[in-house]
């Protein structure tokens, strides 16, 4: 039907009058009567829906989620071995090695099994750490000579490596003989930020 077929049927369809109380079924069979049917077809036959037209034109469509970038990670700390000091200037560090910063908190790991000294360790770092000390001492003890040393000898050094303790630590070394020698570790804390 071409565009000037739409305009007579619209026109066909003023002429006969259909009355007003019809439904939309009833009134579209009003419209065709007098309507031949395709060969093969039937008026009143219900077609299957097609999909809906994709309209075109200024559609608000909602905008992008912003993507979410992934946060780049820390870089990893150097381990610290006894006796370094990344970051201390040479005074410092040498008044750690030599005991003389003052020893503001202790923690004695005498007795305690791996696990509980572990939590143990974690739990002083963080509160000393976070009550701005400086310098802490924490006693491992020294083991039996003949087995090579105490297992909290060994670990302790690599617990103080560990996140959350590493980012809270500057150094640490052997303490002097007089606090505990091979057996105790001087700790020197970061400075609290304000």
């Amino acid at each position: 039907m071409g565009p000037g077929g739409y305009t007579l049927f619209w026109w066909m369809m003023a002429k006969k009058k259909a009355p007003k109380e019809l439904d939309d079924s009833s009134l579209l069979e009003h419209a065709f009567r007098g309507v031949d049917p395709l060969p093969g077809r039937k008026i009143g036959e219900t077609a299957t829906p097609s999909a809906p037209k994709q309209v075109k034109g200024n559609i608000r469509r909602p905008a992008p989620m912003p993507q979410m970038t992934a946060q780049p990670a820390k870089p990893a700390l150097p381990e610290i071995k006894h006796g370094d000091a990344p970051g201390v200037d040479k005074s410092t560090a040498r008044r750690l090695k030599r005991g003389q910063l003052p020893i503001e908190a202790r923690l004695d790991l005498h007795g305690h099994r791996q696990a509980e000294a572990h939590r143990a360790l974690e739990a002083f770092i963080v509160g000393q750490a976070s009550a701005g000390r400086r310098c802490v001492l924490v006693i491992t003890g020294k083991g039996a000579v003949s087995q090579g040393g105490g297992v909290l000898r060994e670990m302790v050094p690599r617990w103080l490596n560990q996140s959350p303790n590493r980012e809270r630590i500057i150094s640490f070394t052997h303490a002097t003989p007089a606090d505990g020698g091979a057996g105790a570790l001087y700790v020197l804390l970061k400075r609290r930020r304000s």
